[in-house]
């Protein structure tokens, strides 16, 4: 909420990013956390506190407006965004002038906007069944968000669409000034964001709210073009829940597929940032003379963008996992049982998304436990951290993890996003 403040947020509704660049941009998940926030207390307290929840709604729509406004180059709904927190994982720097000229349009700043919509949907919902206006700004979300996924999904014939039908993966797409459009086919965790974008929509709350099923319906019957874009949103799934997702089912089985795989994403100690295939086959691409690369690296740097502090270029970050691992959730919420995929990819062993997610969990969860060995990962190959009675028991919560080993990487003290894996380690506390 505090960013939401005037001392903070500019009146054009632009947030800071961090503090030697305020203009650059975060990934928008500002809603998202309001949300999460807001539920947890209704269940600590019994109820919700609805002044909060209206308060910072209003800030995040001024915010949202701010992204449709400056970070859609052409007006199409796809968008630029530039750093989005993910450092280097592209071949530019992304929040910098491409040495090209021209601009990206960005697998994961589009995915980051059609989760916005849905976060800024889901919230106005539970606004409009206290008070009956917020239904047209929930329609309004709902429409946005199936705008982008019209974009991101059917770009036309003049116009690369940034899911790749070959590799069946997402890539960001280079403009180049000349007309020409190119997709920097790095397969990484950009192409798994979408995933992120994904909500569940319980009956009874459709009930309450029968003007905004009724223009729910309307899309349906006279907008089916952009029906078809997103998951079976007219079929009830369990409970007859609908879904509003990027992804259908073909597409999601897809990205799962190689986000499973341990040859590529998944690692003993949860889904890298970059796809391990880079180590024997780094993304090249020749520019001037001069050959960009992408490899996979699992641990620290050996790019100089963003005074190579940190990296994304093959370790396990946390804020992206603890998002996948609620996506696969939400995804399960509307499938059900039936809905199963390889995991790991190749090991004939098919689970339900719940069990993936669980997977996932457990993976990440090895970090900080001890394992057979009475060693913790996270602590690598440090003896005193080890074995020292003085310093084994004390955790420390890491910016990333080497995406092969597990050891704790960056700055030790991110209690932010690392410390939600005391919400993954609750079933496993004895095992501390």
């Amino acid at each position: 909420m505090l960013l939401t403040r005037e001392w903070y947020m500019h009146p054009n509704g632009q947030m800071p990013a961090y503090e030697w660049a305020f203009g650059d941009v975060n990934p928008p998940v500002h809603a998202w956390a309001t949300w999460r926030v807001y539920q947890l207390d209704r269940k600590q307290c019994g109820h919700g506190d609805l002044a909060f929840l209206e308060r910072v709604f209003h800030k995040l729509m001024l915010n949202f407006t701010w992204w449709v406004n400056r970070k859609d180059a052409d007006g199409h709904n796809v968008f630029q965004g530039g750093f989005l927190g993910l450092d280097n994982i592209g071949v530019f720097d992304r929040s910098a002038p491409l040495p090209t000229g021209g601009y990206i349009n960005q697998s994961d700043g589009t995915s980051w906007m059609a989760m916005y919509a849905l976060n800024l949907m889901r919230i106005a919902l539970e606004l409009a069944q206290h008070n009956p206006v917020y239904e047209d700004i929930a329609t309004k979300f709902l429409e946005h968000f199936l705008h982008i996924a019209e974009a991101m999904n059917a770009m036309g014939s003049d116009r690369a669409e940034l899911w790749d039908t070959e590799d069946e993966f997402f890539y960001d797409v280079l403009h180049l000034p000349n007309g020409r459009q190119l997709k920097l086919k790095v397969r990484s965790m950009v192409g798994l964001i979408p995933l992120f974008a994904v909500e569940t929509l319980e009956p009874e709350v459709l009930e309450r709210l029968p003007d905004f099923k009724r223009r729910l319906e309307w899309f349906l019957k006279y907008r089916p073009e952009l029906a078809a874009l997103v998951s079976n949103w007219d079929v009830e799934g369990r409970g007859k829940r609908r879904l509003l997702s990027l992804l259908r089912g073909h597409r999601m089985k897809q990205l799962l597929r190689r986000m499973l795989d341990e040859s590529e994403f998944l690692s003993e100690h949860g889904v890298r940032a970059l796809s391990r295939v880079h180590a024997e086959q780094p993304y090249v691409l020749p520019l001037n003379g001069h050959r960009l690369s992408v490899s996979y690296q699992p641990a620290e740097s050996d790019s100089g963008l963003f005074g190579g502090n940190s990296n994304w270029r093959g370790p396990v970050w946390f804020p992206v996992n603890y998002l996948l691992i609620e996506s696969l959730q939400k995804f399960h919420h509307y499938y059900g049982g039936d809905f199963r995929v390889e995991c790991p990819t190749g090991s004939g062993q098919y689970l339900t998304l719940e069990e993936v997610a669980a997977e996932l969990s457990r993976r990440l969860a090895r970090l900080f436990l001890r394992g057979p060995d009475g060693r913790r990962p996270v602590f690598g190959d440090h003896p005193r951290l080890q074995s020292d009675p003085h310093f084994r028991d004390h955790v420390l919560f890491h910016e990333y993890f080497h995406g092969d080993s597990g050891r704790g990487v960056g700055a030790s003290h991110q209690t932010g996003w690392t410390g939600l894996v005391a919400k993954l380690l609750m079933p496993r506390r004895q095992e501390l």
